[in-house]
């Protein structure tokens, strides 16, 4: 099985985006070829409501992944968050790394209002919580580029009903030091391997889906 898992460029004049240190990290510590039945391919995508879903599709394309997982920045969250919902919406509240800033327009024009993910979100959680990871499950990716990134990688899907596939959004580093809280780079790239496995096993039919705790949800 093979696995594609992305990242995001820094935007908004921050040196670095967590989303994609978490990925190169998650990169660094994979097994090699030979080791794992499961192979790990990773895509830095451009802070862009064009560029990302362009480059996110060359690398479907590419690559052929059974499971994918496209992460971005969530700069005032404490914890992991698991995206349950890709809405057909764009609305900037700043430019993107282009210069748009589209205001109230689809992701893809005629397409369907949401999509929801493919990963399976509640086993998803329940294994970060045993990893000791924070995490939530989120009904709302936003209206900025995750959102479009999330929208676009559902609606390519569409065309690959087998493959898992979905979006994380990550806190800040805690080694950035630009705030209070975050977490460590390692902890993240844990998280995501976590997240990853998880949509690997759950394609292979080794899944049951837990029930959601009260105060699971965000």
């Amino acid at each position: 099985m093979r696995a594609l898992v992305t990242g995001f460029e820094p935007f908004g004049g921050d040196p670095v985006n967590a989303s994609w240190e978490a990925v190169a990290a998650l990169a660094a510590r994979w097994p090699g070829s030979g080791v794992d039945d499961l192979e790990l391919v990773t895509a830095r995508l451009p802070v862009t409501f064009e560029g990302a879903g362009d480059a996110l599709g060359r690398a479907l394309a590419e690559h052929r992944p059974d499971v994918v997982v496209c992460t971005g920045l969530a700069a005032g969250s404490d914890a992991v968050r698991i995206e349950r919902v890709a809405l057909n919406l764009a609305d900037a509240r700043i430019p993107d790394n282009a210069g748009a800033q589209p205001v109230d327009e689809p992701v893809v024009k005629h397409g369907p209002t949401a999509y929801l993910t493919r990963l399976p979100v509640k086993a998803t959680l329940a294994a970060l919580h045993d990893a000791g990871i924070p995490a939530v499950v989120s009904h709302s990716a936003g209206t900025y580029v995750c959102n479009a990134t999330f929208y676009v990688l559902a609606h390519l899907l569409t065309a690959y009903p087998d493959v898992r596939g979905g979006f994380v959004h990550v806190p800040r580093t805690a080694e950035e030091r630009v705030a209070p809280g975050g977490l460590p780079v390692a902890d993240l790239a844990r998280a995501l391997e976590i997240v990853v496995r998880t949509a690997a096993d759950d394609a292979a039919g080794r899944v049951a889906e837990p029930a959601l705790a009260v105060g699971a949800l965000h």
